[in-house]
C-alpha cells in the first residue's frame, strides 16, 4: 500500500492527493472508503461526504466482482472539489466515453445499458469518465462543491418511493449499499438478503419481494428472503438474475413496475447480495473439501484395518451409501478376466432386487457391458438407466480388480467434487483389495505349510490315548516352529515327540521340517534314542544359521503289569507333567542340552511309569510363557491347572489346558502353543 500528499503554495488551491494500492477483497471497498473520507476531512469538504463514499463504493466494489485484480484508488481533493480514479489491472479494452457534466435530460436507461453500476455515479457526479491504460482501465468521477441557492444547490435528500418520480437520494443508496451481513448471526445470509430486500423496495416503492436460491445440493430452489407480497405472476415484475457461479443459483423479483429506477436498482442490489453469496458459496466449498478429506483420511483407517478379502468388499460400499450416492456395486476380476458381482447395498433396501437384476442383464447398452469396458480400458464412465450413475475401474499395481460402481444421488447427478472423491475411493479400495488378497494369499501358504509339519491326525493305539492341541501365534500369515508328532517304533513301542525351533517364519519352519524328518528316517532304521538327538545336533550344528531346537522325545511302551514303562529324553525342553489318576500332578524328566548350539551334547534319560488312568502331559514354552502384562503363566500354574484334570480323557485334558492358556490374557498368543496328552486308558 502507497499513498501520496502534496500541498500547494495558495490554500485556495490547496490540493490533498493520495494514491493507494488495494487487493481484491471483501474489505478493498471499506478501505477505499476510509481514503476518501481522509481526505474529505483533509480538504474540508464533509459536505460531498454522502455522494463521495456511495460513487467509491459502487467503483471499488465493481473492480472487485468483475476485474478480481489489485486496483488503485487515487483522490484528489482541492478547493472546488473532488476526484476519485479507480483503476484496476484486468486485460481486454474498455470503451472510452466522453467525460461530461450530469444534465436533468440524461437517460436513465440509455446509462443502464452502458453499465448499471455507471448510473449512480452519472446521476451523482458533476462530471465522470473511463480511460483505458496500457496497464489496467480505470473509471474517474468529480464532485464539485455545490454554489449556495435557494434550494441549497444540492440534491434533495429523499427517499420516496418512484412513484412520486423523485430520485433516491446519495445517503439512501450509501446506506443501502454499505450494509453487510452480521458475521455472527444465526442466519446472517438470510437476514442480510431480507434487510436488503426490504431497502430496495422502500427506495422504488415495490408492494413486495422476494429472493430465490437453489445451493445445488437436491434441495432445489429455496425462498432465501421475502418482503411484503410475493410477487404476482400476472403483472410486469422486475426480475433480476443473481450472478453467482455453479452450483449456486438465484433471481431477486421485485413486485414493481420495469422502468425508472426500480430495474437498476435492483439489478444492483443484486450484484452486492451475489458477491456475499459466492463468499457463502465458497466458505461452504472449502468446510466441503475439509470433510472430504477427513472422509477419505477415515475411509483409508477402515480400510487399512482390514486384512480380510470378503470383510473387505463388504466395507467398501458402506463407506459409500448414503454419502455419495443412492447404491454401491463392487464388480471383481476372475482368473479369466471376467467380470463378477462381489456385493452390492442400497439406500433403500426394497430396491437391492431390482439393482441386482439390472447389474446382471446383459447386451451391448447394459450395465454390465459398461462396466466391463471400464475394467478394460480403465477409464470412468457414466452408467445409464435404469441404473443411472458412474463407474469407476479398481487398479491396484498396474493391475485391473474390477470395478466400483455408485449411483447418482436421489435429486441430483455428482458433482466435479464428488466424482474427485470416489476416484480416491476407487483408488483406495483398489489397494486395499490387492493387500487383503496379498495376506490371504500368505496366510494359506502358512497354514498349508503349518499344516504339513504336524501329523493330519493322531494314532488310534488301543489301551493309550492321545491327544494334542496346537495354537499358531497371533499373526495368521507366520509359520511357527512348534511341532509334535507320534510314530511306530520298529521295536514295537511308540515314540512320542515334541518340539520348539527358534524363531518364526519360512526359515523356521524349514528347520522344523528337517528336524522331523531326520527323527523320523533314524527312529524308523531302529537308531537309539541317544543317537537319534547326536545326529540331529550335528546335522543342525554342520547347517549353521543361528537355529536351536529343543526336543522331548519318549519311548512308550506297555509292561506285563498294565502300565506304560516311558523312557524320557530332554533336549533343552521343558520337563512334562505327569497327571496322577489321584490328582496329584509332578514334573518328570531330566533336563539336557538344547541341539544346534554346540557340538557335544548331554540327554540323559529318565524313566517314568505311568500306572492306569495317570496322564503324561508335553508342551512348548507357548504356554508357560503365556503373558498378561508382566506376569507369565509358568510351570507351576500349569501343573497346578493339570491336577484336577484326573481321571479326565487326553481329549479333555489336552482342551481344557489350551483354554486355561489362552484364557489367561486377552491379548493374542505371541508364541505358537503346542499341547500333547498321552494317557493309560484303563
Amino acid at each position: 500500500m502507497s499513498a501520496e500528499a502534496s500541498v500547494g503554495p495558495d490554500s485556495v488551491r490547496q490540493e490533498h492527493v493520495r494514491r493507494v494500492r488495494l487487493p481484491a477483497d471483501r474489505r478493498t471497498p471499506a478501505a477505499a472508503r476510509a481514503v476518501v473520507r481522509a481526505v474529505l476531512t483533509e480538504g474540508g469538504l464533509d459536505e460531498l461526504l454522502n455522494e463521495a463514499l456511495l460513487l467509491t463504493t459502487e467503483l471499488s466494489t465493481n473492480a472487485v466482482v468483475h476485474a478480481r485484480t489489485e486496483l488503485e484508488i487515487e483522490v484528489v481533493a482541492d478547493g472546488h472539489g473532488l476526484t476519485v480514479t479507480v483503476t484496476d489491472f484486468a486485460a481486454g479494452q474498455l470503451e472510452t466515453l466522453t467525460a461530461r457534466p450530469r444534465t436533468e435530460e440524461t437517460d436513465i436507461s440509455e446509462v443502464s445499458e452502458r453499465g448499471r453500476g455507471l448510473l449512480l455515479v452519472d446521476h451523482f457526479s458533476s462530471r465522470w469518465g473511463t480511460t483505458h491504460l496500457r496497464h489496467g482501465k480505470g473509471v474517474w468521477f468529480r464532485l464539485d462543491r455545490k454554489v449556495p441557492a435557494a434550494s441549497g444547490g444540492r440534491l434533495p435528500e429523499i427517499g420516496a418511493p418512484e412513484s412520486t418520480g423523485a430520485a433516491p437520494s446519495a445517503k439512501a443508496l450509501a446506506t443501502l449499499l454499505q450494509s453487510v451481513p452480521d458475521p455472527y448471526g444465526d442466519d446472517a445470509l438470510g437476514d442480510f438478503a431480507a434487510d436488503l430486500l426490504a431497502r430496495v423496495c422502500e427506495l422504488v416503492g415495490a408492494a413486495g419481494g422476494v429472493v430465490r436460491l437453489d445451493r445445488g445440493d437436491g434441495g432445489g430452489q429455496q425462498q432465501l428472503a421475502r418482503y411484503g407480497r410475493a410477487p404476482r405472476a400476472d403483472v410486469p415484475t422486475v426480475r433480476v438474475p443473481l450472478t453467482v457461479h455453479r452450483p449456486y443459483n438465484g433471481e431477486l423479483e421485485l413486485d414493481a413496475a420495469p422502468s425508472g429506477y426500480a430495474a437498476p436498482l435492483a439489478t444492483l442490489v443484486a450484484e452486492r447480495l451475489s458477491l456475499h453469496l459466492e463468499n457463502d458459496r465458497l466458505r461452504r466449498a472449502d468446510l466441503r473439501r475439509q470433510t472430504w478429506l477427513t472422509f477419505l483420511a477415515e475411509a483409508s483407517e477402515l480400510l487399512a484395518q482390514s486384512l480380510d478379502v470378503e470383510l473387505t468388499m463388504a466395507l467398501i460400499p458402506q463407506l459409500v451409501v448414503p454419502r455419495l450416492g443412492q447404491w454401491c456395486a463392487v464388480h471383481t476380476t476372475d482368473e479369466w478376466g471376467r467380470l463378477e458381482l462381489a456385493t452390492a447395498i442400497h439406500a433403500d433396501e426394497s430396491a437391492l432386487p431390482q439393482l441386482h437384476a439390472a447389474l446382471k442383464e446383459s447386451g451391448p447398452d447394459s450395465a454390465l457391458a459398461r462396466l466391463r469396458e471400464v475394467s478394460r480400458t480403465g477409464g470412468q464412465a457414466p452408467l445409464g438407466a435404469p441404473t443411472d450413475g458412474i463407474a469407476l475401474p479398481l487398479i491396484a499395481r498396474g493391475q485391473a480388480l474390477g470395478t466400483l460402481a455408485v449411483g447418482r444421488h436421489n435429486r441430483q447427478r455428482h458433482d466435479p467434487d464428488e466424482i474427485a472423491v470416489l476416484e480416491d475411493v476407487a483408488r483406495r479400495a483398489g489397494l486395499a483389495i490387492d493387500n487383503a488378497r496379498i495376506h490371504d494369499e500368505r496366510r494359506r501358504v502358512a497354514r498349508t505349510l503349518q499344516q504339513s509339519l504336524l501329523p493330519p491326525v493322531l494314532p488310534v493305539v488301543p489301551g493309550i490315548g492321545f491327544a494334542a492341541e496346537y495354537v499358531p501365534t497371533g499373526s495368521d500369515i507366520e509359520v511357527g516352529g512348534d511341532f509334535y508328532d507320534v510314530m511306530p517304533l520298529p521295536d514295537g513301542r511308540w515314540l512320542v515327540v515334541v518340539g520348539d525351533v527358534s524363531g518364526k517364519g519360512v526359515q523356521a519352519a524349514a528347520v522344523t521340517g528337517l528336524v522331523r524328518d531326520v527323527i523320523r528316517v533314524l527312529a524308523r532304521d531302529g537308531k537309539p534314542l541317544p543317537e537319534v538327538l547326536a545326529r540331529l545336533n550335528d546335522t543342525l550344528v554342520e547347517r549353521g544359521g543361528g537355529r536351536y531346537c529343543t526336543l522331548a522325545l519318549a519311548a512308550v511302551g506297555r509292561s506285563a503289569d498294565g502300565l506304560l514303562d516311558t523312557t524320557l529324553y530332554l533336549a533343552g525342553h521343558d520337563r512334562p507333567v505327569l497327571i496322577h489318576a489321584d490328582g496329584r500332578a509332578v514334573f518328570v524328566g531330566t533336563g539336557g542340552t538344547a541341539l544346534g548350539l554346540i557340538d557335544a551334547i548331554a540327554s540323559p534319560a529318565t524313566e517314568v511309569r505311568i500306572g492306569q488312568g495317570d496322564a503324561l502331559v508335553f508342551y512348548t514354552d507357548g504356554v508357560t510363557e503365556r503373558r498378561r502384562g508382566r506376569e507369565l503363566f509358568g510351570p507351576e500354574r500349569l501343573r497346578a491347572a493339570a491336577g484336577p484334570l484326573a481321571g479326565y480323557s487326553a481329549d479333555v485334558v489336552a482342551a481344557r489346558l489350551r483354554t486355561t492358556a489362552i484364557g489367561f490374557s486377552i491379548d493374542p498368543p505371541r508364541d505358537d502353543i503346542a499341547i500333547l496328552v498321552l494317557r493309560n486308558d484303563p
